[in-house]
């Protein structure tokens, strides 16, 4: 079977308290896609975010001594610091308008994944960022428990975040929560073209799906915050989101 992404639009612009899994479902009756077993539901991180409330007023962030500091070396907004160290477990690098962290969930991103774009900053006064979900697993477990309640099919759900990478420029689809998907399939002992034996291969699938899925749902105005996924090549099952974060003790790049 054919791996098949198909972006779902008609999605409203959410709002707190929104129930996404029954806007999703209005968007998918209304293009008539056919629900399979086995199909995945990648969604935004921001639109999550945006359903659990997850703003923060930067007007109403008083700054402690740490983030007065770090914010004079880095050229970043001192409220803005704050939040991030909030969100953070550690501090791994400090540059000119990024900090580099290890986020309370225990992945290493840019500015502990609080974003600005595709926000109205200033409503009502307020000058608005938008930090991660909570718990996105969690997020991404309520979610696939309403779909599969609506469709009556086994099915997967990702949250996706766009990271950059170590080695490379630019940003990516990766994920940072799941439910019901494989998130890394271990192929080490697999024989290769030639019968040689992988040694150290593990596949990290779930972002390998996440970074198609963000192909189509774009960085700015596309207003596709929902991939429709059918022909995964893998057999859905339950895996710790946790299971794709490399030990830190085997971290070479901090």
């Amino acid at each position: 079977m054919a791996l098949v992404l198909e972006p779902i639009t008609d999605i409203p612009l959410i709002e707190p308290g929104d129930d996404l899994a029954a806007l999703i479902k209005g968007a998918i009756d209304l293009r008539k896609i056919l629900i399979k077993d086995g199909d995945i539901f990648v969604i935004t991180q921001k639109i999550v975010s945006k359903a659990e409330n997850r703003y923060a007023d930067l007007n109403q962030v008083s700054p402690s001594k740490r983030a007065l500091k770090i914010a004079a070396n880095s050229g970043k907004d001192a409220r803005l610091v704050e939040l991030i160290l909030s969100e953070s477990n550690e501090v791994i690098r400090i540059n000119h308008g990024v900090l580099i962290v290890e986020h309370r969930l225990g992945f290493i991103c840019a500015n502990a994944g609080i974003d600005h774009s595709n926000l109205s900053h200033e409503a009502n006064g307020k000058n608005l960022v938008l930090l991660l979900p909570l718990d996105p697993s969690a997020s991404a477990a309520r979610i696939r428990a309403s779909l599969e309640s609506f469709y009556r099919k086994q099915l997967g759900v990702l949250i996706i975040d766009s990271h950059g990478r170590a080695w490379r420029n630019g940003v990516v689809g990766t994920t940072i929560g799941s439910s019901g998907v494989p998130v890394l399939s271990d192929q080490r002992g697999w024989s290769d073209l030639f019968g040689n034996k992988l040694k150290i291969t593990q596949v990290a699938i779930a972002d390998e799906l996440s970074a198609a899925a963000s192909l189509l749902m774009g960085q700015a105005a596309e207003r596709i915050p929902v991939v429709h996924v059918s022909g995964f090549p893998y057999p859905l099952m339950d895996m710790p989101f946790k299971d794709l974060l490399r030990p830190k003790e085997r971290d070479l790049f901090r």
